[in-house]
């Protein structure tokens, strides 16, 4: 768990995925979120599409550890199992290194565990060495179907489960203790997207409740508003 009492400009953008998600996202601004992203140090940089990736990548380049990110069958995840399997693969194969995949929600609250199992297995295989998020978007989903889901992420070997797309309601700190208490114990770790505001306020309260990464397009927000987190009491000064 982070220690947030320790939390500083470089360690809070540590725990941030920065995403520019909009469909009509042009070239310039993805070098511009690329520029910021080496300015913060942000832990990855989400592009609308995985067509991105080689340009992020050079841009990029020389910034160890830094993930290229892109998502996959967003925002419903309902596409077959093999179709995921296969634009994971290209997505690697253009230069990603994490993945983030919608789980098929409608197969999982159908009772269908065996075939989520096996697109999560797909989705391990198809990744190899890239990060692999398994996104269940909790606004659909009881607390009972939350925990079946993160269970069934953490028997693949996924490496984090992720509470939503950002394209629907996010997640309420309900839903996302539902989430963690499921993976408590394993290796998996928890990706929170889709926080609504305030922001800075909200990201803070689900860090300091678990979350190991915040997935948003206000990452830079986030990091800027330290000092008036500070100010209000709600870290150390």
């Amino acid at each position: 768990m982070i220690d947030v009492t320790q939390l500083d400009a470089r360690t809070l953008a540590q725990t941030l995925d920065f995403s520019i998600l909009p469909k009509q996202t042009t070239e310039s601004e993805i070098r511009e979120g690329c520029a910021l992203t080496r300015r913060y140090g942000f832990a990855a940089f989400y592009a609308s599409s995985a067509y991105w990736a080689p340009l992020v990548r050079d841009e990029l380049a020389g910034m160890d550890g830094v993930e290229i990110g892109t998502g996959i069958a967003f925002p419903f995840g309902s596409a077959p199992a093999s179709v995921k399997a296969f634009e994971v693969e290209d997505a690697v194969r253009r230069g990603c290194t994490a993945v983030d995949m919608v789980m098929n929600i409608g197969a999982l609250k159908s009772g269908q565990y065996a075939a989520v199992a096996e697109e999560l297995r797909l989705f391990k295989s198809a990744a190899g060495e890239a990060v692999t998020k398994c996104i269940l978007e909790v606004c659909y989903l009881t607390d009972a179907e939350i925990a079946t889901g993160s269970q069934l992420v953490a028997e693949a070997g996924i490496d984090f489960v992720k509470t939503s797309t950002g394209q629907f309601e996010g997640p309420s700190l309900q839903q996302f203790l539902a989430m963690r208490d499921a993976v408590r114990g394993t290796s998996v770790r928890l990706k929170v997207a889709g926080v609504k505001f305030p922001r800075p306020q909200n990201a803070l309260v689900f860090l300091r409740a678990g979350a190991d990464r915040i997935g948003t397009r206000a990452a830079p927000e986030i990091v800027d508003s330290l000092p008036l987190l500070r100010q209000a009491g709600l870290l150390p000064g």
